[in-house]
C-alpha cells in the first residue's frame, strides 16, 4: 500500500455566513482642562494608536514665516522641560514607539503607536511634549535646516512641483492655499525659536484640542491615565480662528512648467469643488471613482489598456478645509504621467473620456464595480487601531459627526448610477479644469496648445 493511500482526507472548509460590519463608534468625552477624548475600544488591538489634533491652521501663521506650524510641529519630539532631545528619543525608543507630527491647512496632527503595556510611557511623553515643548534654539535651527534640505528635492520631483504650480494658479496670491503648505526656502530660512513659541502659545492649548485613542483598552483605566497624562495640560481656553470661504479660479488653462529634456510628462489637472459637508460628497466620490479610482476606471482603460501612454491616471477628491457653513472645498483632481512625444495625445483622449462621459453617463456596471471596491474592502481598510483613528481625526479637523464614515458607506450603497454621473460631470467640466504640465516644452507646448483646452503659459522649472 503506498503512503498515498493512507492518507486521511477532510471534506473542503466551507465559508461562513458573512458578519455585519460598520465602521467603529467611538465614546466622547471631555477632560476638566478642555481637552476632547474619542476613546475606540478594539479588542485585539494590542498596537494602540493616538491622534492629537490641535486647532492651529495654516492661515494663522505670521506673514513671511509660512512653514512655522511644521517646524512647531517637527519641534514637538525634540526635547521637553523634563527631557532633552537625545533622552525624549530614547524614551520613546524603549516604549517601542512611534511619534509623528505634521501641519496642514486645518490645523496640526500629533500621531503616536505603541503596545498598549506602553502607553502609559508614551501617552506621558506625548503629553509633556504639549505641555512643555522645550524648544530649544539648537534643535529648532536643526529642524530648520532639516526642512530647508528638502525643498530642492521636492522641487525636483515631477509631482510635488505640479501640486506646487496648480496650488499657485488656483488659488488668489493673498490666500495660504496658494503657497507651499511647508514654506518655501525664503519663508523656512526666518523660522526660529522665538517664532516658535510665539505660534505655540497663540494657537495650541488644550481647550481647542481632541485626542483619538484606538485599541484594545480592555485591560487600561483610561480615565485615571488620560488624568494622570493629558489631563496635566493646561492652558486658556482660545478661540477658533475664523475661516474665509476658499475661493479658486478654475478658468481653463494650461501651464507647463519647463525641464527641457525630460523623456516624461507629469500632468495634474484640478479645481475646486464641494466638501465633505454637502450633499453631493457621496455621488462625487462614486462617480469620482468610476472615472479614474482603480485599474479598471474609464481613464485607465483608455490611457493605459487601449493607448498605452502610461502606467496609471488616477482621478480623485482631497479634502483641503471642510465646514459645515459651507467655506470649506476639496480639491478634484487628475494625475499621472505619460512619455513626452504622446502628451497630447494623451491630453486629447483624456479629454474626449470626459466629454464622452458627460454624453452618455457612467453604466450600471461601473457603478456596481465602484460600490464593491468601495464598501466591500472597508473591513480590511479599517484593521488596524490606527486606519481607525487617522479617520476618526480626519473627522473631528473637518467638523463632521462621528458617525459620518459608517453612513458615508451606507450613502453610497445607495446611490445610483444617474446621481453619479452628474456628480463626477459636475466635478470634471471640460472648459472649467486647470492643467499643469511638468515636462519638455519646447516638445510639448505646441501640440498642447492645438488642443484647444485653454490658454498655454510656459514657466522655468
Amino acid at each position: 500500500m503506498t503512503e498515498l493511500s493512507t492518507m486521511e482526507f477532510h471534506p473542503q472548509p466551507q465559508a461562513g455566513e458573512a458578519k455585519p460590519w460598520a465602521f467603529p463608534a467611538p465614546e466622547r468625552g471631555t477632560l476638566p482642562n478642555g481637552l476632547t477624548v474619542l476613546r475606540c475600544d478594539r479588542p485585539g488591538q494590542q498596537v494602540v494608536a493616538v491622534e492629537i489634533f490641535l486647532a492651529a491652521p495654516l492661515d494663522a501663521e505670521p506673514e513671511g514665516l509660512d512653514g512655522v506650524a511644521t517646524i512647531m510641529a517637527r519641534a514637538f519630539s525634540e526635547g521637553t522641560d523634563k527631557l532633552s532631545a537625545e533622552e525624549f528619543a530614547a524614551e520613546l525608543e524603549r516604549c517601542g514607539a512611534t511619534l509623528d507630527a505634521h501641519a496642514d491647512h486645518p490645523g496640526v496632527r500629533v500621531s503616536l503607536e505603541v503596545p498598549v503595556s506602553r502607553l502609559p510611557k508614551a501617552l506621558g511623553l506625548i503629553a509633556d511634549s504639549l505641555r512643555a515643548p522645550a524648544f530649544a534654539d539648537s534643535e529648532v535651527s536643526r529642524v530648520v535646516r532639516n526642512r530647508l534640505d528638502e525643498i530642492p528635492h521636492e522641487l525636483a520631483n515631477p509631482s510635488r512641483r505640479a501640486a506646487k504650480e496648480l496650488y499657485k494658479e488656483l488659488f488668489p496670491a493673498t490666500a495660504r492655499m496658494s503657497r507651499p503648505r511647508q514654506g518655501t526656502e525664503e519663508t523656512v530660512g526666518r523660522i526660529d525659536s522665538q517664532a516658535v513659541r510665539a505660534f505655540y502659545d497663540a494657537w495650541v492649548r488644550p481647550a481647542t484640542a481632541t485626542a483619538v485613542i484606538v485599541g484594545d483598552l480592555s485591560a487600561t483605566d483610561l480615565d485615571a491615565l488620560l488624568a494622570e497624562t493629558l489631563g496635566q495640560w493646561t492652558g486658556t481656553p482660545g478661540q477658533a480662528r475664523p475661516a474665509a470661504p476658499v475661493t479658486a479660479d478654475d478658468t481653463g488653462r494650461v501651464v507647463i512648467v519647463d525641464r527641457p529634456g525630460a523623456v516624461q510628462t507629469q500632468l495634474l489637472i484640478g479645481r475646486i469643488g464641494p466638501d465633505r459637508h454637502d450633499r453631493v460628497w457621496p455621488a462625487q466620490v462614486l462617480g469620482t471613482y468610476c472615472l479614474g479610482g482603480t485599474l479598471t476606471s474609464r481613464l485607465d482603460r483608455v490611457l493605459r489598456e487601449e493607448k498605452g501612454y502610461t502606467y496609471g491616471v488616477r482621478a480623485f477628491g482631497q479634502v483641503l478645509r471642510s465646514a459645515p457653513d459651507g467655506s470649506g472645498a476639496a480639491m478634484l483632481a487628475i494625475n499621472g504621467s505619460v512619455d513626452t512625444p504622446n502628451t497630447g495625445p494623451a491630453l486629447e483622449d483624456l479629454w474626449k473620456v470626459l466629454r464622452t462621459l458627460a454624453a452618455e453617463g457612467l453604466t450600471d456596471a461601473e457603478r456596481e464595480t465602484a460600490v464593491q471596491n468601495l464598501v466591500g474592502v472597508a473591513p480590511l481598510r479599517y484593521e488596524t487601531a490606527a486606519a481607525v483613528a487617522n479617520t476618526l481625526a480626519d473627522q473631528v479637523e473637518q467638523h463632521l459627526p462621528d458617525d459620518f464614515q459608517a453612513q458615508l458607506y451606507r450613502m453610497l450603497a445607495e446611490t445610483g448610477t444617474v446621481e453619479a454621473t452628474a456628480a463626477v460631470v459636475s466635478a470634471f467640466p471640460v472648459d472649467r479644469l486647470v492643467t499643469v504640465l511638468v515636462g519638455d516644452a519646447a516638445e510639448i507646448a505646441e501640440p498642447v496648445k492645438a488642443l484647444g483646452i485653454g490658454e498655454v503659459t510656459v514657466v522655468t522649472g
